[in-house]
């Protein structure tokens, strides 16, 4: 038995010596902790889908878009769309494991300009992405303890969850890791525990119910309702790049990444249809519902009792905590990997590694400090999802198309493992497309002050490129020597 432990610790040791020589290969040291599985890397993109958070969260909006259609249809709609945008950016992880991902791959296929402008698109979204989901998780726990609804109550209890996943990442890695493997159990159990108590303790709706599509509060055709409904669904299917942007701290990356990132939208796509078809069949009062302050709270604690049901919604709350420690660790390491590449200002301080913790300190309070802006910046939270959303669904769109021209031209000719052969350009096709179209659709009242903060976001960054950016950016860049790699890892050794 010892002979057989002594080999498997051989192999880990070995498969990270050819993970080491395969970063440095792109001119990197080895500064991240890299002991994450392949379950490790699919548990933070999981956990970041988060079916117990976006689904919940935006259900109010959802049922007030379109009604139960919205849930019984709009989910898998928008989920095969999803599914394509996610193999389009797993055979991209597969073949550039880096913590850059989604900034680094398009440096690499369409030149530094390009990494340049997807990185910042990528931080809008994974800024306000980590803003909606702690504001989120705050509007649910100010309810619970019983504080007044009021924005300074709600202001304060999100100031003090972001604190806490600020500090668990910066001093507790490792923590963290082994907690972003027990929140993909514990959304996984805790959804299917929701889902059972809804089935068998709480009265149902005939299944036509589902289909009910002549309810709606906003003031739009119910076609274009309908529509906007769809952001419950697609910012939910945000933040999965997460496997990406970790896979200097995972083990065989060019397999474990892809697969982590394409099974957490297959896997949340299962369980997220599960329980919205189980909570909308639960709905006791739809007009009483829709118009409640909280209408996935109403409707929980309508449904099975406000004892019972409080202990239900305390275990989704705590669902969306442990959201939001995911989405840090994951915006931390694109500031990281930006950063080192000299791409932000004061890029010194961000790229900086705590040597007693191993954290991007620097990295992490800043994506703390930003989130906390968003939510002050705008307190509608549809604005706050529907900004994540698209800043996001922008920068995993630019590595697609240049992946797709550089196939086109023969260019891209260094494939990882996992890539979608023949189907690579029709799937590529399929999620610009979509992604096209909800770029446009989330922009639309009543969601305009986002694109008003996009179109001003893309003229400062367009602006700030060409009149300085690019006579200095060069994008990815060598580190140094091998020797010098080493010994820079070295210095980081305890």
């Amino acid at each position: 038995m010892r002979h057989g432990n002594l080999r498997t610790l051989n192999k880990q040791e070995e498969q990270k010596n050819l993970d080491r020589r395969q970063l440095h290969g792109f001119g990197y040291a080895q500064q991240l902790f890299r002991d994450m599985g392949g379950f490790s890397n699919f548990a933070i993109s999981f956990s970041i889908i988060s079916i117990l958070t976006g689904a919940v969260t935006l259900y109010g909006y959802g049922l007030n878009a379109g009604g139960p259609l919205v849930m019984t249809l709009g989910w898998p709609l928008v989920t095969i769309f999803t599914l394509a945008v996610a193999a389009g950016l797993a055979q991209l992880a597969s073949a550039f494991p880096t913590a850059g991902a989604m900034y680094h791959w398009s440096a690499i296929l369409g030149g530094p300009g390009w990494g340049w402008f997807t990185a910042w698109f990528n931080f809008t979204g994974q800024f306000a992405i980590l803003a909606g989901i702690a504001y989120g998780c705050a509007e649910f726990m100010t309810l619970l303890l019983g504080l007044e609804a009021t924005y300074a109550n709600k202001l304060m209890v999100y100031a003090a969850i972001l604190f806490s996943q600020g500090i668990l990442n910066h001093i507790g890695i490792r923590l963290v890791a082994r907690l972003n493997d027990f929140s993909a159990w514990y959304h996984m159990m805790g959804g299917a525990i929701l889902v059972i108590a809804l089935f068998f303790l709480a009265p149902k709706q005939p299944a036509a119910f589902l289909l009910k599509a002549d309810f709606t509060t906003m003031e739009f055709p119910y076609w274009w309702a309908f529509l906007l409904g769809l952001l419950q669904a697609q910012w939910t299917y945000t933040g999965y790049d997460a496997s990406a942007h970790i896979t200097e701290e995972t083990v065989d990356p060019s397999r474990n990444a892809p697969w982590g990132l394409f099974n957490s939208v297959a896997v949340s796509a299962v369980f997220g249809y599960v329980l919205l078809l189980a909570v909308t069949l639960s709905i006791q009062d739809l007009p009483g519902a829709a118009g409640a302050k909280n209408p996935f709270i109403y409707i929980i604690e309508t449904a099975l009792g406000t004892t019972f049901g409080r202990a239900m919604l305390w275990m989704v709350t705590l669902a969306m905590w442990f959201c939001g420690l995911s989405s840090v660790t994951s915006n931390s390491r694109m500031i990281f990997a930006f950063a080192r590449d000299g791409g932000m200002p004061a890029s010194a301080l961000w790229a900086r590694i705590s040597k007693k913790y191993r954290s991007p300190a620097p990295a992490i309070w800043l994506t703390i400090g930003v989130a906390f802006l968003i939510a002050i910046y705008s307190q509608a939270y549809s604005v706050i999802v529907s900004i994540s959303t698209i800043g996001l669904y922008i920068s995993y769109g630019i590595p697609i198309l240049l992946g797709l021209l550089a196939q086109r031209h023969g260019k891209w000719t260094q494939r990882g493992p996992w890539h979608l052969g023949k189907w690579s350009m029709p799937n590529a096709v399929i999620a610009l497309l979509w992604i096209a179209f909800i770029t446009g659709l989330f922009v639309a009242p009543p969601n305009q002050l986002t694109g008003y903060t996009f179109a001003g976001l893309t003229v400062l960054l367009l602006i700030y490129y060409f009149v300085d950016v690019r006579h200095w950016f060069r994008g990815p860049r060598q580190m140094g020597t091998e020797e010098q790699l080493l010994a820079m890892e070295k210095k980081l050794e305890p």
